[in-house]
């Protein structure tokens, strides 16, 4: 009989090691996960400082349309694909160097936004803010966005 007890401590004893050396396991690969999550928490690019733009670039197309993304963005790399935004960058004073731009789609018109400029309608507007600081620089209405706004590997498309 104290044969059979001691094989049942022994038995406990060893169910007792398996539970906490599963649960370190799993502590630990919690902790691995978590630090590689903890570097960047964003998606994993310098334009979510202008998601803090947001507001006023709803205020500028009034609220209406569907936030397609945002953008941080040299001035000078808008001369190219987006005159409308270069010129009104450049010539909006104070030395701007960086904008962010926040582009909705839907239907808009020029006499329903804040500093239109390009087309008088437009399937897409494009809110043009100095970075930082937020300033509302214009409003292109287009049809078709000059820049990519999206994350096509993150999500439904």
């Amino acid at each position: 009989m104290m044969q059979a007890g001691k094989v049942q401590a022994g038995k406990v004893q060893a169910g007792k090691a398996r539970v906490v050396t599963m649960a370190a396991v799993a502590a630990l690969v919690s902790l691995l996960a978590s630090g590689c999550t903890s570097v960047r928490n964003d998606l994993g690019t310098s334009s979510s400082v202008c998601y803090g733009a947001l507001p006023a670039a709803t205020t500028a197309v009034h609220g209406q349309g569907r936030l397609d993304g945002v953008r941080l963005v040299s001035v000078a790399s808008l001369k190219g694909p987006a005159p409308h935004l270069y010129r009104a960058a450049t010539s909006a004073g104070g030395g701007v160097s960086r904008v962010c731009l926040v582009a909705f789609s839907g239907s808009f018109r020029a006499d329903e936004v804040v500093h239109p400029v390009g087309r008088e309608r437009g399937h897409l507007a494009v809110v043009e803010l100095v970075y930082p600081g937020d300033r509302l620089v214009a409003t292109l209405l287009i049809s078709r966005p000059p820049l990519h706004f999206g994350h096509s590997h993150i999500g439904v498309p």
